[in-house]
């Protein structure tokens, strides 16, 4: 896997993990008694890692091709425990988020979000039974895809392949930038594309191209949701000059490829 960790790691059982937990989450306590809660993060970083021996912003590096991007846990302890740790208001999706994708990259089971700036320390559990051999084996779905339009094989088997070495579950964000630069990079994919309504322009948008007229679009919507989005992704085309959206929906078992066409293609 084109993933790796600049340091040693294991997959620490819930046991494990929980023995490491309680004692990191004992010297988060202290701190936040002795510093209080008004500091930046990186303060909290410094000391909770001098205090349980764990490290501190460890590099994990992601490649394909010719992509290239570092992530920084903020702080790995006893090789298997990943704690996210953050100066905010509360904890929100997007953090959940960001701390699964470490979990997963690093092929990691448990985690540990931390809150210091509230006035009694806000903490969660994040974990994840995905392993990197779970997330590279999943099934294509291709049968909504036309693959004639221009551009649509090059953007499958370049998707394919990146989620192949990548797996799936992560961030959709991860995904786009990776695509971007594997399709052209971003002054080339990056178009503003004018919205109009009703034969009037009313302002433009930034989208993803791979040819004239024609984006791609990545999303991990889970099925339930799926009709919703693409309601949504017509509406949008369709009050573009684009003709097709190339839809790449990236679920954890199962990649769906599908072409939309505006209404006056």
């Amino acid at each position: 896997m084109p993933v790796s960790v600049h340091a040693e790691t294991r997959r620490l059982t819930q046991e494990q993990f929980a023995e490491v937990a309680y004692e990191v989450m004992g010297h988060v306590f202290q701190i936040h008694s002795e510093l209080g809660r008004f500091f930046r993060e990186e303060i909290y970083h410094n000391e909770i890692a001098r205090r349980c021996g764990g490290l501190a912003r460890v590099p994990i590096e992601v490649w394909h091709g010719g992509f290239r991007k570092f992530y920084y846990p903020d702080l790995l302890v006893g090789q298997g425990a990943v704690f996210e740790l953050k100066t905010v208001r509360n904890l929100n999706e997007r953090h959940r988020g960001q701390l699964l994708q470490y979990l997963l990259l690093a092929d990691l089971a448990h985690g540990k979000l931390v809150n210091i700036r509230s006035e009694l320390v806000e903490h969660e559990f994040v974990n994840t039974m995905l392993t990197t051999s779970k997330r590279t084996s999943f099934t294509v779905d291709a049968s909504g895809w036309d693959a004639s339009e221009p551009g649509a094989l090059e953007v499958q088997d370049t998707a394919v392949a990146l989620l192949r070495d990548l797996g799936t579950g992560l961030g959709v964000g991860l995904y786009d930038e990776a695509l971007t630069h594997l399709l052209g990079g971003e002054n080339s994919v990056l178009q503003r594309v004018e919205v109009h309504r009703d034969g009037r322009p009313i302002g433009s948008q930034t989208a993803r191209l791979v040819a004239p007229a024609i984006a791609f679009k990545t999303t991990a919507i889970p099925e339930h949701n799926l009709q919703r989005m693409e309601d949504h992704l017509r509406r949008f085309l369709n009050h573009t000059r684009l003709t097709t959206i190339l839809w790449i929906n990236v679920r954890p078992e199962i990649v769906t490829f599908k072409t939309l066409h505006s209404e006056s293609a």
